[in-house]
């Protein structure tokens, strides 16, 4: 059986911490769910860092269904949450109840995670009454880039820090049901955490945070190119798979791959006639 909303808030009760991670495809959800983290995000992140797009802007909704019927496939423990993609939520709520249906539908999702905090409350009391949890996303929102002038730490002067609780707390009397806060100070994320009744997960927030999430790329050591300041390496992954790529072309460049073992033999008598036909 998945984790169920129930078993998430309950963890913040319970003081335990959360831990979620992303996943783009089958082998990596397979991997993650195994290991036993109860969250699985498929997040538009993978424009990024999948897809090879500079941001995740152009991510479509076909491209999330595609990645999320994946996922689904590839765990059976984790709760699977689908980011809904820029401007499949924005223009209407009934964009946002439309798309939002396709992920659980089509895609075997279970919950859906958007960006906002005040502006989007009532998307999400509309889902959230139709029966489509939701997850909020608060802080550095990757999908406002543009507008934030980049991937820039958020919520620095009071102003701004108040802002964010109070979407934090719009979003929570809307009915998400756990909201991840990326890219802004430890202390607000403190605040924010001890001032909503809904789990907070963290991205560049600070330890204080209910729970974390983290790319399945950055975590595994399967970027090239230089991870962010919140991120941590737990392997090495692409230094491995580098040097198994290498030799994999030597030994066919040497003729010491295939071997005996790695080929398919014939009955002897067969051989002999396909000789004689030959």
């Amino acid at each position: 059986m998945r984790e169920t909303i129930e078993k998430i808030q309950q963890r913040k009760m319970t003081g335990e911490k959360i831990a979620m991670l992303t996943a783009y495809d089958y082998p990596s959800a397979k991997l993650v769910d195994e290991a036993g983290v109860p969250i699985i995000l498929v997040g538009d992140s993978l424009g990024m860092v999948v897809l090879g797009y500079d941001s995740t802007i152009p991510v479509t909704m076909e491209e999330m269904l595609h990645h999320i019927k994946a996922v689904v496939r590839g765990s059976k423990r984790a709760m699977v949450v689908g980011d809904l993609p820029f401007m499949s939520y924005q223009a209407s709520i009934a964009d946002a109840m439309r798309n939002s249906a396709r992920f659980l539908q089509e895609g075997g999702c279970q919950a859906v995670k958007l960006e906002g905090g005040e502006r989007v409350a009532e998307t999400v009391r509309a889902l959230v009454t139709t029966g489509i949890p939701v997850m909020g996303h608060i802080g550095l929102t990757p999908q406002s880039v543009n507008q934030l002038s980049g991937f820039r730490l958020q919520g620095k002067t009071p102003k701004a820090a108040v802002q964010l609780l109070n979407d934090a707390r719009a979003l929570a009397e809307a009915g998400a049901f756990a909201i991840v806060l990326e890219s802004i100070p430890a202390p607000l994320a403190k605040v924010i955490t001890e001032r909503v009744p809904i789990p907070t997960i963290g991205i560049g927030a600070g330890p204080y945070c209910d729970g974390q999430v983290q790319v399945f790329h950055d975590v595994m050591g399967l970027c090239t190119e230089l991870a962010p300041k919140h991120a941590k390496q737990y392997a090495h992954l692409a230094d491995v798979m580098r040097d198994a790529a290498a030799q994999y072309i030597r030994e066919v460049q040497t003729a010491a791959f295939p071997t005996a073992r790695e080929s398919y033999g014939m009955d002897r008598k067969v051989a002999e006639q396909l000789g004689q036909l030959v």
